[in-house]
């Protein structure tokens, strides 16, 4: 099988660094492009050495399309606004896109969405089987439990996290809406203060914790009348995150054009 030739977009970032890494040591797999922002102090640099691994040949610049024709995918765990447009150079080009970014509007999704039509894109708030297993079982819980039952998902990361909620919780939070048949937007309380008075009923809330150099924890609590289910998820390696998106990477060769989620990936369905 040949190597899977990909671009890695905010290569010198937290989570594009792990990419990197990921991608030198999966065996299957080879960095041909680096991106960053114009303003980045890295470019020029090789990303291998950045991401603790040895010289990979390429250099981080700014400009994506020279790389695009030599490319079978994208993995993106840049930003809202380099993400949307990634989609449509992904698109003109027919390489998968693998999106990892949070933080996208409304806006930002319908492009991404459009974009879909052209090429395979793969985007999920979290990349993980965990994160995506949970999610799954709170599809299937909020179905099952009701409105009787009030949902709130709490979830914590590092001190630099800088969108809240986390795009996690809101696949979370997606996920809960989905199983009660409604429209999260319709249903969403993402922020408390002052004399708010008592909680809607189906509301499903979202608390955001910020501090230190915590991965990722996510909580869905199911509070009902005298009994609470919480369903949890600790991350305690930023690796499995980089893992998920290059499996996202492999699933979707020769994949139709189409907006995939990791669910898809990892064959877990949507019921």
């Amino acid at each position: 099988m040949a190597e899977l030739r990909i671009i890695v977009a905010g290569a010198a970032g937290r989570m594009g660094r792990m990419v990197v890494r990921t991608i030198d040591e999966a065996g299957d797999a080879k960095l041909i492009g680096a991106l960053e922002r114009e303003d980045s102090p890295w470019l020029g640099h090789d990303p291998g050495p950045l991401a603790g691994c040895g010289a990979s040949g390429v250099l981080i610049v700014a400009d994506p399309l020279p790389l695009l024709p030599l490319a079978d995918a994208i993995i993106d765990f840049s930003s809202p606004a380099a993400s949307v447009e990634l989609a449509g150079l992904a698109a003109q080009a027919r390489i998968a896109h693998v999106i990892a970014a949070t933080g996208l509007n409304e806006e930002d999704l319908d492009k991404i969405a459009a974009a879909g039509r052209h090429a395979p894109i793969v985007r999920s708030g979290n990349m993980s089987l965990g994160v995506n297993l949970l999610a799954a079982l709170t599809r299937r819980a909020a179905a099952a439990l009701g409105e009787d039952f009030d949902v709130e998902i709490v979830e914590m990361h590092h001190r630099m996290k800088v969108d809240a909620p986390s795009g996690t919780a809101l696949l979370l939070g997606e996920a809960a809406a989905t199983g009660r048949g409604v429209a999260l937007k319709d249903h969403s309380a993402a922020a408390r203060e002052g004399i708010t008075g008592t909680r809607r009923k189906g509301d499903i809330g979202f608390a955001s914790l910020r501090g230190g150099t915590v991965v990722g924890e996510h909580s869905v609590v199911f509070a009902g009348e005298g009994e609470r289910i919480v369903l949890s998820h600790s991350a305690e390696d930023r690796a499995l995150f980089a893992r998920g998106a290059l499996k996202a990477a492999r699933w979707a060769q020769g994949r139709k054009p189409g907006l995939y989620s990791m669910a898809d990936v990892l064959g877990l369905g949507t019921g």
